[in-house]
């Protein structure tokens, strides 16, 4: 009885030493399965993180711009103050007025207007809206008495039908400068026109013109002495 019970235990602990690493096997898998979840949220957060800077590296482009525009904009305003203004309110006036004599086969589609190499209008419109104004007013200020020039560029678009439909792909440019005077106590009326020259024979190009009439005119509007540039 003392054999078999001896052969019975060794037997016994054969079969549980057997057993053990199965178990610590089954046991350690579910931590290899799971061990590469963290590693997936560390690299969805590292994806938000680039986006998000991106992000706010455009929109610190699009505020620098933003400023830069407003800042060139004040120092145009500053310098037209300084050098055509005097940055006093006198008795000298300027009126800058546009009239649009063009024929119909050329469309006004963008004037720019500069004061002593001042900026003070640029204008751009293709719906003709702006072809169709006859008229209209490019400045009307106070001004410093004493010479100042006047620089005028025009854009047209080709308008036409029939045989002359192939005119809409094409545009026109014209430009001049005129050097006005300023005199104290008056106001100087400045009447740019854009028309067109020439005859049939005359290149398209050519046609678009344009021509400076200067008036000086009494504070009251009475005495107007025309001078024709």
């Amino acid at each position: 009885m003392t054999i078999r019970r001896i052969c019975g235990v060794l037997g016994l602990s054969l079969a549980m030493g057997l057993c053990a690493p199965n178990s610590q096997a089954a046991d350690s898998a579910p931590a290899t399965i799971s061990a590469p979840a963290p590693a997936e949220t560390a690299g969805a957060g590292a994806g938000d993180s680039s986006a998000s800077a991106v992000r706010l590296k455009a929109l610190e482009r699009s505020v620098n711009d933003l400023k830069e525009q407003v800042f060139r904009t004040r120092a145009r305003l500053n310098l037209l103050k300084e050098t055509v203004l005097g940055g006093v309110i006198g008795a000298s006036r300027c009126v800058i007025k546009h009239k649009n004599e063009m024929g119909a086969t050329f469309r006004l589609i963008k004037v720019v207007y500069a004061l002593d190499g001042v900026q003070i209008m640029n204008k751009v419109d293709d719906t003709g809206r702006l072809a169709d104004m006859p008229e209209f007013d490019i400045y009307n200020g106070a001004i410093q008495p004493g010479n100042h020039t006047l620089s005028v560029q025009l854009v047209y678009q080709g308008s036409g039908f029939g045989v002359f439909s192939y005119l809409k792909g094409y545009k026109f440019k014209a430009s001049a400068s005129n050097t006005f005077l300023a005199a104290d106590n008056k106001a100087t009326v400045v009447t740019v026109l854009g028309y067109e020259k020439g005859g049939l024979t005359t290149n398209m190009e050519d046609k678009p013109a344009i021509e400076f009439k200067v008036n000086l005119v009494a504070p009251e509007g009475t005495g107007a002495s025309a001078a024709k540039k």
